[in-house]
């Protein structure tokens, strides 16, 4: 059974980029805005625990059709501060290791309040 917990509301994210770490049914997920778009996952690094969401939140760098390197927003990772492993804020994988993965959740936003669900 599903849950939809109301983390925030709207006005809550001052600007691009915003996060707000909260605890849903005891357990700490960071709810990140983002280019109008709204990410929650777990405040958690599976490498060694790190609170993952306290992290900076950017694109990468990657190699464009002519070998040479392009910033890129897609994907947004956040990024560890204890190692700095990155994982996509949309789908909790690593992006250097898919076999690590935190765990993410859906959010919603109804009447002014962002919610996740769980």
């Amino acid at each position: 059974m599903t849950t939809r917990y109301r983390v925030a509301g709207t006005d809550d994210f001052t600007d691009d980029s915003d996060r707000i770490i909260c605890e849903v049914d005891g357990l700490e997920i960071g709810v990140f805005y983002v280019d109008g778009e709204y990410y929650a996952l777990a405040n958690y690094c599976v490498h060694q625990g790190a609170p993952l969401c306290e992290g900076q939140v950017t694109g990468e760098m990657a190699v464009d059709d002519n070998w040479e390197w392009q910033y890129d927003h897609d994907p947004c990772v956040v990024t560890c501060p204890w190692h700095e492993w990155k994982f996509d804020l949309e789908t909790g994988v690593n992006i250097s290791d898919e076999r690590y993965v935190t765990p993410t959740f859906e959010t919603e936003v109804e009447d002014g309040a962002v919610y996740v669900l769980r």
